[in-house]
């Protein structure tokens, strides 16, 4: 059985056997306090990049990433859950942050576990914080959402954020249905999503989920999570002005929305992608639209200030782990809002300028830049060279008006739900600075990040530098 799939109990023998490997190939002293900076952008891939990029500084500019020496790609994994050795091409966040945290392949849904064994995966922050390092989340989500989870808890499922959805049945949408009841802790699991983090030695976690932690603990009627939380070390904060009085000695959490939080721009108007009219046979385009600052992101900490704070919270520990997420560049693009991703991307690109600020005076830090998988939008052009020209394109489509004078078309067409739009199985890119990112490989696969991060920390040497 591989190392991977241990309990909690067997951490402090990994974490010994792996720091005896050689740490890198680096020119960094043995004794330097290593960090690795993980910024994810959930649904980031070309397409949502090059999105971002014309509206926010246009087709001759650069996004921060843009500047970072090594660029790559990665192949996004993922596996059925009947049949582990059968590949599946669209994965979802869940298993995808999966293998970035774990290294090991799994099922769309799955939280921390394996595809049909259900075993536990011990994650890169689980090892961090074993070996003493310190370990940090920060993203625009609920800290119980897919990707933050998976980085802390192990559940078959992940929507089971709370001890009331361990078991529940969604007749409207029987995908949301969830089943965790194997992960009860009266069944010798480690309970719900908002019970495992709250129990958890995260030194800090930012983001949204308020709303998940006002029940009461697996088991009684008297203690809440938030209150296990708090019980465990945690200091709770719930607004921007206290994060610039963080006590150094307390592990912090951060709860700033009820669910996921507010994301930074809206189209005018409630501009959005539509499905194409037609009058009289001829195709009726949507009116283009801009971008607008959403009245519900004021006086929210953004992603770039929550990934300050947790860098400074951070800077004093024996090196480092920390995941930063832009979550709704996903979300956004699910419910077909171009500005919206478009302001979470922004989000993103401010997050990575920090993080780049940081390791020009912390050289030691290694900085990853990527996506868990694709998404639906796509640049197309309004009309084609080669039909007619009342021939549209099918799905929803956006006519976005950009800063420099152009109209920038975006479809979204991977179904034909009402709804919402689904993921794509590309390849997304990753970027990288600080040690050892130009001998990384030009093309990796998802589970390599895991052993990317885990060998600069010196918690896993896997030959990966050339």
């Amino acid at each position: 059985m591989s190392n991977y799939y241990l309990r909690p109990a067997a951490l402090t023998l990994i974490v010994l056997v792996l720091g005896c490997t050689n740490q890198s190939d680096t020119d960094l002293g043995a004794t330097v306090a290593r960090k690795v900076i993980l910024i994810i952008g959930d649904g980031m891939d070309d397409q949502q990049i090059t999105i971002a990029r014309n509206y926010l500084v246009g087709s001759q500019g650069q996004l921060s990433m843009d500047t970072m020496p090594f660029r790559g790609a990665v192949q996004v994994q993922a596996v059925a859950e009947d049949d582990p050795s059968k590949p599946v091409y669209v994965a979802d966040s869940a298993n995808s942050a999966t293998t970035m945290a774990g290294g090991v392949l799994t099922s769309r849904g799955r939280v921390g576990t394996t595809a049909q064994t259900d075993e536990d995966i011990v994650t890169i922050m689980e090892l961090a914080s074993a070996a003493g390092m310190g370990t940090g989340i920060v993203t625009t989500a609920s800290i119980t959402d897919a990707t933050p989870a998976s980085f802390i808890a192990h559940i078959n499922q992940r929507y089971c954020q709370r001890s009331i959805d361990m078991v529940r049945m969604n007749e409207t949408f029987p995908q949301f249905s969830t089943d965790c009841s194997r992960d009860y802790k009266a069944n010798g699991g480690r309970g719900s999503i908002s019970e495992q983090i709250a129990a958890s030695q995260v030194n800090i976690i930012l983001g949204g989920g308020a709303d998940h932690f006002n029940d009461f603990i697996e088991g009684s009627f008297e203690i809440t999570v938030l209150e296990a939380a708090r019980s465990n070390g945690f200091e709770v904060i719930w607004n921007r002005s206290e994060l610039t009085k963080l006590p150094n000695n307390k592990k912090i959490m951060g709860l700033f929305s009820p669910g996921t939080m507010p994301v930074k721009y809206r189209g005018v108007d409630g501009g959005e992608a539509r499905l194409i009219a037609r009058e009289a046979g001829q195709v009726k385009w949507p009116e283009p639209f801009i971008c607008e600052a959403n009245p519900d992101f004021e006086n929210l900490p953004t992603l770039a200030e929550m990934a300050r704070v947790a860098l400074d919270h951070l800077d004093n520990h024996a090196g480092f782990m920390l995941m930063i997420e832009s979550a709704s560049i996903d979300k956004e693009s699910h419910y077909r809002r171009p500005c919206g991703h478009i302001g979470e991307l922004s989000q993103l690109n401010d997050a990575v300028r920090i993080a780049l600020d940081y390791g020009e005076s912390h050289p030691e830090t290694l900085i990853l830049v990527t996506a868990d998988h694709g998404s639906a939008a796509h640049i197309i052009s309004q009309t084609s060279s080669l039909a007619p020209q009342n021939y549209a394109t099918p799905g929803h489509f956006a006519r976005v008006l950009t800063p420099e004078g152009s109209i920038m078309g975006i479809n979204y067409a991977s179904n034909d739900s009402p709804l919402w739009d689904e993921h794509s199985g590309v390849q997304v890119p990753i970027f990288a600075s600080g040690p050892g990112a130009n001998d990384l490989p030009t093309f990796i696969r998802q589970a390599d990040i895991f052993k990317i991060s885990a060998s600069h920390l010196g918690l896993l040497d896997t030959g990966l530098r050339k």
